[in-house]
């Protein structure tokens, strides 16, 4: 079909039904039209508000994700600065006391009864001193020492070639969050040339101290820990 020709019929279609063009749009097909544009902006406004308010969820996110990674790193200095204050002193004590030969600790293995209860008043917690006989260290004997948040406990061992272990334990600084001083994970430290295996339990502080190689040091650790919680 041409042009002309669709022209023509359009303008035949316009005359045979002039009159019905011409009639008033019928109140229901008015009221339908009105409803339709009503929906069309009500959809419109929608969605504009969708895409503002998808626009504060994501600015709230970032900052409450900013917020956090902000919070703890803060704790993680926290937690950090008193780890190493605690394994700083416990290295310092063995250091001292390590190369003693007549008083290398206050009150000997013999009076192992007398130590734990002495030491475990001025702690103010019941100590347990762990057996590492099988691993070929015995007890020497204990001391108490001072400490930043009250008094502290160095238990020293030795195996039969003369290396010496200590135990150093007590009450932890308050941390800014207290999770952080109730239980950690073992964690291998070496403050100068003393290696140490710290880790904290409901508030106090441990560091086993002794210059043998990581893997027995951490066999050790392991085995005092499981003696100290049952």
């Amino acid at each position: 079909m041409t042009a002309m020709h669709s022209d023509t019929l359009d303008a035949s279609l316009r005359n045979l039904h002039q009159e019905v063009l011409d009639e008033p749009v019928p109140q229901t097909l008015q009221t339908a039209g009105n409803a339709l544009a009503e929906l069309q902006d009500r959809v419109a406004r929608e969605r504009r508000w969708l895409h503002t308010a998808a626009g504060f969820v994501m600015a709230a996110g970032l900052g409450w994700f900013a917020h956090g990674y902000v919070q703890q790193n803060a704790l993680q200095m926290s937690r950090s600065a008193v780890e190493r204050e605690f394994v700083r002193q416990a290295s310092f004590a063995y250091s001292v006391y390590l190369p003693e030969k007549r008083h290398p600790v206050e009150v000997a293995a013999a009076e192992q009864a007398h130590l734990v209860q002495w030491l475990s008043k001025r702690l103010g917690k019941p100590l347990k001193i762990p057996q590492l006989d099988a691993q070929g260290f015995e007890l020497v004997g204990g001391r108490l020492l001072p400490g930043d948040a009250g008094a502290r406990a160095q238990f020293m061992f030795q195996d039969g070639q003369g290396r010496r272990l200590t135990l150093y334990m007590g009450a932890l600084e308050k941390s800014a969050n207290k999770a952080d001083t109730d239980a950690t994970q073992f964690r291998f430290e070496t403050d100068g040339s003393v290696p140490s295996f710290y880790w904290a339990e409901q508030g106090f502080g441990y560091a086993l101290s002794g210059q043998v190689d990581k893997a027995t040091l951490m066999a050790l650790a392991t085995s005092v820990y499981n003696q100290l919680i049952n």
